[in-house]
């Protein structure tokens, strides 16, 4: 069980604008691997990482900027043996939007399904079998599936398993591959003790005009105190899932670029 002190949210949370304007994470240094030192001033005041010290986390040059390759490690699930994860904190609001792109590998191999990034909030980590139960956080993250299919993943209060639920995109949606993805997914939490918490996720393909509206959910019960709200960004990817069915059977990788938190009271 992590928990996030107090001090290290505020100090992360000191450079993020609380008036609607999205901060961006911007990868430093030359195209190449990634080390725990850069990851430290690229994302400060994380409590831990997985993946970095590992080597699975390299800089690759596009366009203008340099993107985060993460490189999944075939037979293995998990941040700490097949991916990476970390928390970054970004201060206590009541509402916040992360937008990133994704771009897999051209043989990307979906297997059965793996984690995204997305929003968190709380005391502790709700991941990874441990359910939210109103008072110790939430976590909204999302996946893909077998074949590139798309969903939400989300702990919330009243999760139907230990594992969380699942929200999915629409049937027909699939994940490409060797392409940029545009992904936004906001979080606005609930009134305590009441489910008009919201979750609303957007997917952009190639052109970001070409947006559309995946999950939109208005009854959700994320807290039942209001002594947190969305206080993460939880760049979480792997491939799992519980057991090693889950585990990509060759190399593989995501690249994650454009990553922006922005703050709403």
């Amino acid at each position: 069980m992590r928990f996030l002190p107090v001090l290290s949210l505020l100090v992360a949370s000191a450079a993020l604008a609380f008036d609607g304007t999205p901060v961006r994470i911007q990868p430093h240094g030359p195209a190449g691997p990634y080390a725990v030192a850069q990851w430290k001033i690229d994302w400060p005041g994380c409590e831990w990482e997985d993946g970095v010290a590992a080597g699975r986390v390299s800089l690759v040059s596009r366009g203008e900027s340099n993107v985060f390759r993460v490189a999944y490690a075939p037979g293995q699930i998990g941040p700490d043996k097949g991916g990476v994860g970390w928390r970054f904190p970004v201060g206590r609001c009541e509402a916040a939007e992360l937008a990133y792109t994704v771009r897999f590998s051209k043989d990307f191999d979906w297997v059965k399904g793996g984690k995204l990034p997305g929003l968190c909030g709380g005391p502790e980590n709700v991941s990874g079998g441990k359910p939210a139960n109103g008072a110790n956080g939430f976590s909204a993250r999302l996946m893909w599936r077998a074949d590139g299919r798309g969903e939400a993943y989300v702990y919330h209060k009243n999760q139907r398993t230990n594992y969380g639920d699942s929200f999915p995109f629409p049937a027909e949606f699939r994940f490409p591959t060797d392409t940029d993805i545009h992904l936004r997914l906001r979080v606005r939490m609930n009134a305590p003790a009441s489910r008009n918490g919201t979750l609303q996720v957007w997917v952009a393909t190639g052109h970001p005009a070409s947006e559309q509206l995946v999950v939109n959910r208005t009854d959700l019960e994320w807290r039942t105190t209001d002594t947190f709200g969305v206080d993460g960004l939880y760049f979480d990817t792997f491939h799992g899932g519980g057991d090693s069915s889950w585990a990509p059977t060759r190399p593989c990788w995501a690249e994650f670029g454009q990553i922006t938190v922005t703050r709403q009271p």
